[in-house]
């Protein structure tokens, strides 16, 4: 029970540093790891090699393309390019769809990437949409979502290597695979 009212503890501190203090969400994390560590009764000697090789376990999975992508988002937003690239897909598919177009965008995005990529590097384009569309952020979050995630599983070029390594499919029957799930996934979007 006393390991459950920790957790409450740290949850709430995370909560409450973030959005009433507005520390930085990185440190108010790295934070509550030390703090969570020193409560639970950790040695000391060994609370930094575990929160290291915790976080660094995350950063080398997923962080660094979060990280690069939230970079890309930003310039994208500084720069007043997420807005101009929004305009452009505005004039060429129209106003009367949004949430459409936004699926389309993540559909030829989600080709070459992976989803996650895909969707934390247009994350910036996807609100200068919702804003200029005046719609709903929620309601173009998951136009974006279903346009990535869909396509990724459906024909990402990214599972080539593995399927070479596994020997799962010939390049003949992967490329038949691979066109025909490009084929539904765009079947599905309409």
């Amino acid at each position: 029970m006393n390991l459950v009212l920790i957790l409450i503890g740290v949850i709430a501190f995370i909560v409450l540093a973030t959005s009433k203090f507005k520390l930085h969400p990185f440190l108010t994390l790295i934070l509550a790891a030390f703090i969570a560590a020193f409560a639970y009764g950790l040695p000391s000697s060994t609370i930094a090699k575990t929160i290291t090789s915790g976080f660094g376990g995350i950063l080398g999975y997923i962080g660094l393309v979060i990280v690069l992508g939230t970079i890309i988002g930003t310039i994208l937003e500084k720069s007043g390019a997420a807005i101009t690239m929004a305009n452009c897909v505005i004039k060429l598919l129209g106003k009367r769809f949004p949430t459409l177009t936004m699926s389309l965008i993540g559909y030829i995005v989600s080709i070459p990437v992976f989803c996650d990529s895909g969707f934390v590097i247009l994350n910036s384009l996807k609100q200068s949409m919702a804003n200029r569309m005046k719609v709903s952020s929620v309601s173009m979050s998951v136009a974006l979502a279903t346009g990535t995630v869909r396509d990724t599983y459906l024909c990402t070029a990214n599972a080539r290597p593995y399927c070479r390594r596994r020997k799962f499919r010939s390049r003949v029957k992967f490329r038949l695979g691979y066109l025909s799930g490009l084929f539904l996934s765009l079947l599905l979007r309409l």
